[in-house]
């Protein structure tokens, strides 16, 4: 498992563990269709660690008002 999903950090940046996976698995097949990377070194880092990154670098999130649906409590 990667270390960064045990903390709630990642979670409570997107909203949820459920708005987390839809993220993932979006950002992840975009990946595998080809999009570059955001982060600059991803050298030895696998797709879903490359995302991973790219969350907790603010490279990637959900568009909440675009989307309609309610965003993280701050």
């Amino acid at each position: 498992m990667i270390e960064a999903l045990r903390h709630d950090e990642i979670i409570e940046k997107v909203g949820g563990r459920f708005k987390l996976t839809a993220l993932i698995q979006k950002r992840w097949l975009e990946l595998m269709r080809g999009a570059r990377p955001l982060i600059d070194d991803t050298s030895g880092l696998m797709p879903m660690e490359i995302v991973i990154e790219e969350i907790l670098q603010d490279k990637i999130g959900i568009d909440y008002e675009a989307s309609g649906i309610a965003g993280p409590e701050q």
